[in-house]
Order: structure tokens, then C-alpha cells, then sequence
């Protein structure tokens, strides 16, 4: 009988693997990916890191109740141009719609806020504020058009970042300055934002004309071709093609306070849509008085000078 081999030398040497792991990964921070050396460099100093400056401005946009659809569909297309908005639900346009509004923006987590609020069923107004402190300007709109109108042919990128442009009125007056300043917090879209992209392709144009602010949106067409690629800076062949939605906004009053508060500014050349209504109802109550009074000068002025007998009245009836 024979001897039972030791496991030892039962088994063989084993070929060493080589190490397949892949490396490691490097640590990824708020200020970009890091590698392991650099970590561990920071946590032997102690240094804590530069604090750069993050934008976190975020819109809500919502309207009234009872809204025209025209409206609602203006509300939509502002809502898919601003890539850091929230949309909430409808809210009833009563004395208290500031407090619930500041409540419902601290709940989501805005810093200023878009609010549609429709009058009649015809009247659009428009309040942009900054929460919770203020300040709140109330707009008349007038002169919407969208973007699902045929004639407004341009198509950009959704989410893509805008260039802001405003004309030299904004300039003028104190007023004005605060506008552009608010306009400027509230449309343009936060750097690196995780829903917008990186580059710009489209315009907005606020202009002034007729103490109304006039809002445009243009895209930036490029030519793309191989034979006629455009050089680094060429904007000559650069050309703009209107996306919408396009409105007028006619501002009524600016507030301190956000959706009130003690009155900053109030345009002396505001008239309100009722006014101008009584006054075509007036005009035309007007065009119908004058009618009944011709008529009644008509009567009497017949009454007045009778017409003398006709001597061939009565020539044809035998």
C-alpha cells in the first residue's frame, strides 16, 4: 500500500493573476472630479476650498382660475422658455392671493414668481415679483401672439441658454432701471443649470416704445455647411428668425413689497380696459342719438316748409 502524498505537494503552483481591477475612480466634488492625490493633499492642509458663487434662481409660473385659453397657452410657452421655472396649480385671484402666493413660492423653493391673472375673461395682467421681500411690478398685457402662429417660423433648441438684450430706454429713468434689473433675474437662466444647455442660440429683445415694454424672441440661424462654414466671430451671415411668443406689457404699478406693499412708481398714463370700454359704449350709444335726431330735424323741417300741390297729380288716373 503506498503513501499518501501531503497536500502540499498535491498543489501546484498557481500562475499569479494579474491585477484586472480597474483603476480607481477619481472623487467627484461641487468644484469638479478630483484625483486621489489632490484629496488627500487637501485633507493633510486643511484648507477649506474657495466659495465659488452658485445661481439657484428659481421661477414659478401659474395663473388664475377661469384663464382664457389664449392666456393659458401664452403661460405654456413661457413655461417651456424657462428651463429654471416651476409650474403650480391654478390659484384663486381674491384680496388674499399675495399671502397664498408667497406661501406657495417658500414651499417650492422659488425666489421670484410669474403670476397670469386673467379679469373678465378678457383682460390679462401680469405681476412679476421677488419673494418674500419685494419688490412686485403689475403689468397690463396687450398685443399677445404664440408660438403655435403660423407666421412665426423660428425653432430653437428647448432649454437652451438666452441672450438678454434691452434697448437704451431702460437707461432713462429710475423706474425703468428697476425693471431691467428685475426682468434680468427672473429670464435670464442660471449658469451650468441641470436643465438648460451650455450655449445660446436664441435672443430675447425687450424694447421700449410708447412707454411700453415690447417682448421679442429671436433665434440665431447659422449656416451649417461644409463650403460655407462660417468663420469664428463672422456674424454677417448670421441671421434672426422670430420664435415667439410675442406680447406688450404696459405697466401699471411697482410695488415694495412682494404682490403689495407701499407704491414705488404708478404710471400717470395708465388707463384701465373698463374705462376704455365705457368709453367705445359711450361713442357708439352716441353714432344712435345722432341718427334720431336727424330724423326728428327731418320731420320737422318737413312740417315746417309743406310742399306746394302738384299740378299733374291726378293727370293719370282716369
Amino acid at each position: 500500500m503506498g503513501k499518501k502524498r501531503k497536500n502540499s505537494e498535491t498543489q501546484t503552483a498557481e500562475p499569479k493573476k494579474k491585477d484586472d481591477a480597474a483603476p480607481e475612480r477619481p472623487k467627484r466634488s461641487l468644484f469638479g472630479w478630483k484625483d486621489k492625490e489632490e484629496v488627500q493633499q487637501q485633507t493633510e492642509s486643511n484648507t477649506d476650498p474657495p466659495q465659488v458663487f452658485r445661481n439657484k434662481e428659481k421661477v414659478m409660473v401659474t395663473c388664475s382660475r377661469r384663464i382664457n385659453y389664449r392666456y393659458r397657452h401664452l403661460m405654456l410657452n413661457m413655461v417651456s422658455l424657462l428651463p429654471h421655472c416651476k409650474k403650480d396649480n391654478k390659484v384663486e385671484s381674491r384680496n388674499s392671493k399675495g399671502a397664498t402666493l408667497n406661501e406657495l413660492i417658500e414651499l417650492r423653493g422659488c425666489s421670484s414668481a410669474l403670476f397670469f391673472e386673467c379679469r373678465k375673461h378678457q383682460d390679462l395682467y401680469l405681476w412679476m415679483a421677488r419673494c418674500p421681500n419685494g419688490p412686485s411690478v403689475k403689468f397690463l398685457v396687450n398685443a399677445v401672439h404664440t408660438m403655435e402662429e403660423l407666421k412665426l417660423t423660428g425653432n430653437h433648441l428647448k432649454g437652451s441658454r438666452p441672450l438678454l438684450t434691452f434697448s437704451s430706454n431702460f437707461e432713462k429713468d429710475a423706474h425703468w432701471k428697476l425693471l431691467k434689473e428685475m426682468i434680468i433675474q427672473i429670464f435670464g437662466t442660471p449658469k451650468e443649470h441641470r436643465k438648460s444647455k451650455p450655449y445660446h442660440d436664441h435672443v430675447f429683445v425687450f424694447s421700449i416704445a410708447d412707454d411700453h415694454i415690447w417682448f421679442r424672441n429671436y433665434q440665431i440661424s447659422v449656416p451649417h455647411n461644409e463650403s460655407d462654414k462660417m468663420v469664428r466671430g463672422g456674424l454677417d451671415k448670421m441671421t434672426l428668425v422670430e420664435v415667439g411668443p410675442r406680447f406688450c406689457l404696459n405697466p401699471i404699478k411697482i410695488f415694495a413689497g412682494s404682490f403689495g406693499g407701499p407704491t414705488l412708481y404708478e404710471n400717470p398714463f395708465y388707463v384701465s380696459p373698463n374705462q376704455i370700454r365705457a368709453l367705445e359704449k359711450r361713442q357708439k350709444a352716441g353714432k344712435y342719438a345722432k341718427k334720431v335726431k336727424a330724423k326728428t330735424r327731418r320731420k320737422m323741417h318737413e312740417l315746417s316748409n309743406p310742399l306746394e300741390p302738384d299740378e299733374f297729380a291726378d293727370m293719370w288716373r282716369e
